[in-house]
């Protein structure tokens, strides 16, 4: 191999955790939970267990069982006939959701669910949150702060998160719905900021109560935060809309006022707190910056009881841990204060340490080993999330990880949390619109998906979208009644690069084999040429997986397939032609040389297809191993020749459809 190239190989770590979210338990996968974030992390966890060894990574996952989403669907299926309790709800659809991330071949090491009483990872997830939230307690990281909370009064309870509808007052928010607190984008607000409020249980307006609960300080790790945010420019493997979002969110607290209000706002100017005017002459409104965020919450009380039209600008407030929604994790008991559940998305930060400590239970190791992987500098924990979700998992859980440590750092030490790598995908819009359970356009349901396609070429083409650039439209054409009826499918164009070409390529070799060679593959010297074009396929996928660039990934096998079929049916011919069965093994012995590389780099990707390939040449689980990735089968097997199974004739390594033969 060039050494040159040796050595401007990516590093991996030696121990790594996989995240693929955490769906609500209010639903059925649909297709972009599928889509947009698991066969992506699926993709990268079994490209790191072929690339560091399958005993050093953990992929988890798990049903998200609490919080008002669920609560508000469990109450919609009580109007429509379900007669069961919310936690037999909610294991319906984790059920529902384990069974569908298997039929898509997603190999998570552990799906738990973080409900307590639907099994031993709930149980522990429990007990970490309390030990969470007691740790930043004791760190003094929390603070308890008494707020307006939604009530309804015809119902008569307090109303949270999706209970509440109405419109986000973030500037410029694009979002289709504003909840009690966050909109369906991430964007954090006070409640009394939400615009035109709805109570989902009546119909009502509800009104504002007080209530106590406890908060993370984390406007205290704003500059810690800004120090992380530009570290991330260094990062090579860090995507362009993590860094930008999570800069969005640490500008200072400002709000934007209609200018139709500029002589009300000059009327009561006196009374705001200090504050900067910017004038925006090119906007609609003008902004007024404040020094803390305090402040700006002063201000806007003051614009409300004025009727001045204004939204508030991204800024860091305190991160709420604690509701008082019934059906949620209990949270400790701290300076008196009862009753109280933790909010479900703080919760689902740490569920995945909770899930790591469950699975190293699962397997008889001691659950204190999940520091091994969260806090150790040889270990990494990669994030697969939506773009939608970055002000979660790129602010509140990085300024929760740092604060872990007596002295919080953007970079922390050795044996404190680490901070996980995000790796964060752009909407997978269906039929060049958003689509979500929640809003006008009704995704398909990802089990529906493969009435028409299979598993691998729906995983292809969701790899191949280049989702980490950019929102790309999913068009299955057997879901779009728009798509012309001469028009190719573009679902399936990247699964007939297997369906098609790579399975003429095997076919064509193991019948030569089977009909020239008595079953038995020809080993020896891979000529210079295809060593070359190998070795550069290799080096590129690799790096590109580093990046976490899948559609380059798809383009390299792309490249590399196509390759392998047009030099076979070149010296197949001129062997053919000559007679000559030295030729003939000589080209068979290259051909399997790309074979070879091509199921190894595919593998990820496209699972079910290469274990059958790997079953038919006759070779364990070594043949993912990367340790001898760029070594021929002559050298990994130490013979002259090796029999392969017997392939039967028109036998498909990569399937299609059973609908696409008819159509």
């Amino acid at each position: 191999m060039n050494n040159n190239k040796k050595l401007a190989r990516p590093t991996f770590p030696r121990r790594a955790v996989i995240t693929g979210g955490m769906p609500y338990g209010n639903k059925s996968l649909h297709f972009g939970h599928v889509g947009g974030v698991f066969v992506f992390a699926d993709a990268y966890a079994r490209f790191l267990r072929d690339r560091i060894g399958a005993e050093n990574v953990i992929f988890i996952s798990g049903t998200d069982c609490y919080g008002s989403p669920i609560v508000e669907s469990y109450r919609k299926a009580r109007n429509d006939g379900f007669s069961g309790t919310i936690q037999e709800f909610v294991s319906l659809n984790h059920e529902a959701q384990k069974k569908t991330l298997s039929r898509y071949d997603i190999s998570l090491n552990l799906f738990g669910a973080s409900a307590a009483a639907l099994g031993r990872a709930g149980e522990i997830h429990h007990e970490y949150t309390a030990e969470f939230i007691k740790k930043l307690y004791e760190k003094g990281r929390l603070e308890k702060i008494v707020t307006a909370q939604f009530y309804d009064e015809q119902a008569g309870c307090f109303i949270n998160g999706r209970q509440v509808v109405g419109k986000c007052p973030v500037q410029g928010c694009r979002s289709e719905k504003g909840y009690a607190d966050e909109c369906d984008l991430g964007h954090q607000y006070l409640p009394a900021s939400l615009i035109s409020p709805k109570s989902t249980l009546t119909g009502n307006a509800p009104v504002m109560r007080d209530v106590i609960n406890w908060y993370f300080k984390l406007p205290e790790y704003a500059e810690l935060l800004k120090e992380y945010a530009e570290n991330l420019k260094s990062c090579d493997n860090t995507r362009k809309v993590v860094r930008e979002t999570i800069s969005e969110f640490l500008e200072p607290p400002c709000i934007y006022v209609m200018n139709d209000y500029k002589d009300k706002y000059y009327e009561i100017k006196g009374q705001l707190p200090p504050h900067e005017f910017v004038e925006e002459p090119k906007k609609t409104s003008f902004t007024i910056i404040f020094g803390r965020l305090s402040e700006c919450d002063q201000a806007v009380k003051l614009l409300n009881e004025n009727a001045v039209r204004f939204r508030t600008g991204k800024t860091l407030v305190p991160f709420r841990l604690t509701g008082n929604i019934e059906w949620g994790v209990p949270a400790p008991v701290l300076e008196g204060e009862e009753g109280l559940t933790v909010w479900v998305w703080p919760e689902s930060l740490w569920a995945p340490v909770s899930f790591t400590k469950a699975y190293l239970e699962q397997i008889g190791q001691d659950t204190d080993r999940w520091r091994d992987y969260w806090c150790d500098k040889d270990a990494k924990v990669y994030q697969f999330i939506g773009q939608d979700n970055i002000y979660f998992y790129g602010v509140a859980e990085m300024g929760m990880f740092m604060s872990l440590s007596d002295n919080p750092s953007a970079c922390p030490k050795d044996g404190n949390m680490g901070l996980p790598t995000l790796i964060a995908n752009h909407h997978v819009l269906f039929l060049d619109k958003k689509a979500s359970s929640s809003g006008e356009i009704k995704p398909p349901m990802a089990d529906e998906l493969l009435n028409h396609y299979t598993a691998e070429q729906l995983r292809m083409h969701f790899l191949s979208l280049g989702l980490g650039m950019r929102s790309v439209s999913f068009k299955p054409k057997a879901f779009n009644p728009g798509s012309p009826e001469n028009e190719s499918d573009p679902v399936v164009k990247e699964g007939f690069l297997l369906s098609n070409v790579f399975n003429r390529v095997l076919r064509t070799c193991f019948y030569d084999v089977q009909a020239y060679l008595g079953g038995k593959m020809p080993l020896g010297p891979v000529s210079s040429e295809i060593l070359s074009e190998c070795e550069k396929a290799i080096l590129d996928y690799e790096l590109h997986m580093y990046k976490f660039e899948f559609h380059q990934v798809t383009y390299v096998l792309d490249s590399l397939i196509r390759y392998g079929s047009k030099y076979m049916s070149r010296e197949k011919a001129a062997a053919d032609k000559a007679d000559d069965l030295a030729l003939r093994r000589k080209w068979l012995i290259d051909v399997f040389h790309i074979i070879k590389t091509a199921v190894v780099l595919l593998h990820p990707l496209a699972p079910s297809g290469t274990e059958m390939v790997r079953e038919y040449l006759c070779l364990d689980e070594k043949l993912w191993d990367w340790e001898s990735i760029f070594d021929g089968f002559d050298k990994i097997l130490n013979a002259s020749e090796h029999g392969l199974k017997f392939l039967p004739p028109k036998t498909d390594f990569f399937k299609r459809h059973d609908s696409q033969f008819n159509s």
